[in-house]
């Protein structure tokens, strides 16, 4: 897909690029400035570039969500050593009572 966008407009553009799987669109604004001394040239982005961008966007969100998935991850770690080191705590807890109710019958 070649995107062009001519000089004189000057306004940004929406694309509407869908994956090929057919997932969510993804909308890219793009400003394209006239650079000084080529007046009236389009500038063309050939399917190179349109494929490079949306793989880095692709890319982007991929890695956003891995550390959510991550963060979430040690989180549930976390939340399990809280549970377990809680748990060791009253064993010991109750191994103490034991001792001390096993050592006075033995007296």
């Amino acid at each position: 897909m070649a995107v062009t966008q001519d000089w004189e407009k000057g306004s940004p553009q929406e694309y509407d690029l869908r994956s090929p799987q057919g997932g969510l669109p993804l909308s890219i604004g793009v400003v394209i400035h006239q650079p000084s001394g080529l007046p009236g040239r389009q500038h063309v982005w050939d399917d190179t570039t349109c494929k490079r961008e949306l793989r880095l966007l692709k890319n982007r969100e991929a890695a956003k969500e891995c550390r959510r998935r991550k963060k979430e991850y040690v989180k549930c770690l976390e939340n399990r050593v809280s549970v377990l080191e809680n748990q060791n705590k009253q064993l010991i807890e109750e191994l103490q009572a034991l001792k001390e109710a096993y050592c006075s019958k033995g007296e």
